[in-house]
């Protein structure tokens, strides 16, 4: 399909407000659609399905078919630059994500100085699958996970209510942190990069756990590694658009877009409307911020919800999301209703 197609998504990135915003979700292939459920079933376990080309492309294009969103995301992992880092990944039914801890230096000290993208190749072709079935409209999204999220992971060993395990190290062994985040910039620009050669047209970094870091620590572990990240990309593809999501940033987010150059930012439904309006959508396209739980609920409290989205935020540059994934109990009708009401 050719690259130069007008697709509304890229082009709010690239400076364009819609009348009618682009619309997406996170997490859109996924457990809420019956046809994903059959084949995760037939994949077996859920690394098998993102690297199996054939299945990760079918269930990443599974959204686009049913409600023909603006934009598809490769259906992958963030966990899957420790697995290229030859670090033990496996995730346990009803369990979530288990790795084995680096929770102290000389764990660290046996840590890969850089993934092995061999590892990830089905990614790469499972992406050139989808583009080459996707409309030239609809862009194509690929994303990693921001390094501190990643390294809450690899530090625990398992995902934690509040990832004390990794801020601990990080005031504990500084050096020790700084290392696994360094590493894991240098395996994300790699991987990003490869991403937009075998087809994506974006990318998003998730930094699902930023919100748990105060200000200084923030600005150290989740901005500025963002911005090297950002940088790094833009070195070899100087006009790749990219979208941070650092969730529960809250008052941090004018500095986060300042420093890192993203093109857009991905809000959570609690922030501030009037705060991102004059101080973040002023700069950078703004993607969100719909409650998943509202989506869950349907009817008039959804489209009261959806309306307040666009009242706030879509006399700017819009790209309408949730303000996180969907849940796996969320009606496929709630999902009609919220695309319905978007494009009115």
């Amino acid at each position: 399909m050719p690259k130069s197609a007008k697709k509304p998504f890229i082009d709010v990135l690239s400076g364009e407000r819609q009348t009618i915003p682009p619309v997406w979700m996170m997490r859109q292939a996924g457990r809420y659609l019956p046809e994903y459920r059959e084949v995760r079933a037939k994949a077996g376990g859920f690394l098998d399905l993102c690297f199996n080309p054939e299945l990760a492309a079918e269930v990443t294009l599974q959204p686009i078919r049913r409600f023909g969103f603006d934009a598809a995301i490769i259906f992958s992992d963030i966990l899957v630059i420790p697995y290229a880092l030859g670090r033990s990944v496996r995730f346990e039914v009803g369990e979530g994500p288990r790795l084995e801890p680096l929770d102290d230096p000389a764990k660290v000290a046996t840590l890969a100085p850089r993934a092995d993208l061999g590892k990830l190749q089905p990614v790469f072709d499972a992406l050139k699958i989808v583009r080459g079935a996707l409309a030239p409209e609809v862009a194509l999204i690929g994303f990693c996970g921001a390094p501190w999220t990643v390294a809450t992971y690899m530090v625990a060993g398992h995902g934690t209510p509040d990832q004390a395990p990794a801020r601990m190290m990080a005031y504990r062994h500084p050096e020790a942190f700084s290392k696994i985040i360094d590493v894991l910039v240098d395996s994300s620009i790699e991987y990003l990069l490869a991403q937009l050669a075998a087809g994506a047209d974006a990318l998003q970094i998730f930094d699902t756990w930023a919100g748990v870091l105060p200000p200084t620590e923030f600005a150290r572990w989740s901005t500025e590694p963002t911005r090297r990240i950002v940088e790094g990309v833009r070195a070899k593809v100087p006009d790749a658009k990219i979208v941070g999501f650092p969730r529960g940033a809250g008052a941090l987010l004018p500095a986060y877009v300042e420093a890192t150059g993203v093109n857009g930012v991905s809000i959570d439904w609690t922030a501030e409307p009037a705060f991102i309006r004059e101080r973040v959508q002023s700069k950078v396209a703004v993607q969100g911020n719909l409650d998943p739980l509202v989506l869950i609920t349907g009817g008039a409290a959804l489209d009261g919800a959806v309306d307040d989205v666009l009242a706030n935020f879509a006399q700017g540059r819009l790209i309408f999301n949730l303000g996180h994934g969907i849940q796996p109990e969320t009606p496929i009708a709630h999902v009609e209703q919220m695309i319905k009401r978007v494009r009115g």
